[in-house]
């Protein structure tokens, strides 16, 4: 199964879950296009009517994602992708420094929202035996740790490893779950970075050089991510599972993520 079914996207209304709508309801699959405002996604939904619908929900909140699960389920069925593309990089600064609302709403977004939807529509990818679950992580989470972006990293960091362990819980069933790095894109959350390594002066020279990189270079483009994910949908990843996927020809060469796991426990 690879085409006609109901996708979920969260964080739909900009940069790359915007691209990802766009890419599966181009290919012919119905998209539930989620973000915390409807306004945002109006413009999306009218140009795609019949195929992209937008949904108002505030993924941070396991509550409302219930919700959202409970109304997308009764009027269109099981969603059979789920892509969770919203996220944020969350404070740039030194550990003592951050604020730690900010610092704990990172790791809100980036890692628990994921494991709210996941939670949410898994059921309906497991009772019809084929579905597809899609987190969007970052090459940070693969770097050696660094000063500065603690939140973020950390974040990254967790939901590769939950993504591993749901792939674990999910082995054979006819649904996957595996993890992208779409590249390093000039999308909206660039900007927030540079805007916060700029203020921090010398400090902050490293994110400061990797802005004008990826400004110079123009970026990866983000239909790259978009392609990767209609791949991943597709019968060729039907057995790829707990993985660390990167785009095609990334601007950042690809690096290692995890090798097959290994039970080697003492205990037998």
């Amino acid at each position: 199964m690879s085409t006609g079914v109901l996708a979920l996207v969260t964080g739909a209304s900009r940069g790359l879950g915007r691209e990802i709508a766009i890419g599966l309801a181009n290919s012919g699959h119905k998209v539930i296009a989620v973000a915390r405002s409807t306004s945002a996604l109006d413009s999306l939904a009218r140009k795609y009517s019949g195929s992209i619908f937008a949904y108002e929900c505030d993924v941070s909140d396991h509550k409302s994602v219930d919700r959202l699960a409970e109304q997308v389920i009764k009027e269109y069925g099981p969603v059979q992708v789920l892509v969770n593309a919203a996220g944020v990089f969350g404070p740039i600064d030194l550990i003592h420094k951050t604020d730690p609302e900010q610092w704990a709403k990172t790791v809100l977004i980036d890692t628990l929202a994921p494991y709210f939807t996941t939670r949410a529509f898994l059921p309906g990818m497991l009772e019809k035996r084929w579905g597809r679950v899609i987190n969007i992580s970052s090459a940070a989470a693969l770097h050696p740790p660094g000063a500065l972006n603690s939140a973020y990293g950390t974040s990254k960091v967790a939901l590769n490893q939950f993504t591993r362990h749901l792939a674990a819980e999910i082995a054979g069933s006819g649904v996957t779950a595996n993890v992208i790095h779409p590249g390093d894109v000039k999308t909206e959350m660039w900007a927030d970075i540079k805007a916060k390594a700029l203020s921090l002066g010398d400090v902050g020279k490293d994110y400061t050089a990797w802005v004008n990189w990826v400004e110079e270079t123009g970026g990866d483009d983000p239909k790259k991510a978009m392609e990767l994910v209609l791949e991943i949908v597709s019968p060729s990843h039907d057995l790829i599972n707990g993985r660390f996927l990167w785009i095609k020809d990334p601007l950042q060469a690809p690096i290692a993520s995890w090798d097959d796991p290994i039970d080697a426990r003492p205990w037998g």
